[in-house]
């Protein structure tokens, strides 16, 4: 009976199989673990390994029970093998930073030909490539990136937004803070969002615009450069007016603003119903 309490019976924690169900089973104790959790089927563990390091034979797995990590051991490979594994787990290791490399890369080089093609839009194609051409190369490597950098963070300046804060605080006409009695743009958060995708479409249509409303409206200028700088000029100060008209009007419309009383139906039709009373007895 001693004896029997000395070694009982082995249990498997993942098939809950007994020695007695397969004498031929290879069991292992791979962990602190004791009673009933310290012995495994060796095939058992293997499977329950497989799942947890899905795929990845070389990571830590622990004993979900004590925490205990698991002593694994591996065959031994031949030379060619574990070049091949060498190899493998170097590519493993500088793939994210190649992958981070090449998305840099790609966004630099896109910069610098927006940067080219703006160039040539602004001062003339033929007159571009001219100036590009003389240019120092590092120069071009340097400077034609900022083109884009310049036109975002030009589009991130919101003048339009402090002027209506000017006219809300000093040229309000006489009499209107009685009817304005608050102010729905003031406070944290009370600006427009900005949106990514609208501000860098709209810094990187820009130039294109600015050029279309210098052939418009500036035809006479000999230099497609003064040109394109009077035409982005005129369609910043007609978007500016058009949109601290809009905005103006919004902070009207959002300051006079009533919340209306909630009806009550209850009182509505029963004092419809002693109207109609009142009628019925004058007749």
């Amino acid at each position: 009976m001693a004896l029997a309490e000395e070694t009982p019976e082995k249990h498997c924690w993942v098939c809950f199989a007994t020695e007695r169900d397969d004498h031929s089973a290879e069991w292992v104790s791979p962990c602190r673990c004791k009673g009933c959790t310290k012995w495994i089927h060796q095939n058992c563990l293997q499977r329950w390994l497989d799942e947890k390091q899905k795929g990845n034979s070389g990571g830590a797995v622990n004993c979900p029970q004590c925490g205990t990590e698991y002593t694994i051991t591996f065959p031994k490979m031949g030379p060619l093998v574990y070049f091949l594994q060498q190899m493998d787990s170097a590519l493993s290791r500088a793939s994210p930073f190649a992958a981070v490399g090449v998305v840099i890369g790609t966004v630099y080089w896109s910069a610098v030909t927006y940067g080219a093609v703006t160039v040539m839009q602004v001062v003339g194609h033929k007159k571009g490539l001219f100036v590009m051409e003389r240019a120092d190369p590092l120069f071009l490597l340097m400077g034609l990136p900022t083109i884009p950098v310049v036109l975002l963070l030009g589009k991130m300046i919101r003048w339009e937004e402090y002027l209506v804060r000017l006219w809300v605080r000093y040229m309000q006409p006489a009499g209107s803070s009685r009817y304005l009695s608050r102010s729905p743009f003031e406070g944290p958060g009370s600006g427009d969002h900005l949106s990514v995708s609208r501000t860098l479409c709209g810094a990187l249509v820009f130039p294109s615009i600015a050029t279309l409303m210098g052939r418009l409206l500036f035809r006479r200028m000999p230099s497609d450069l003064q040109r394109t700088i009077l035409g982005g000029l005129a369609f910043v100060l007609i978007k500016g007016v058009l949109k601290v008209y809009f905005k103006q009007q919004q902070f009207v419309i959002q300051a006079k603003r009533q919340i209306l009383n909630y009806p009550d139906t209850h009182t509505d039709t029963h004092s419809e119903g002693g109207d109609e009373t009142e009628d019925s007895e004058n007749e």
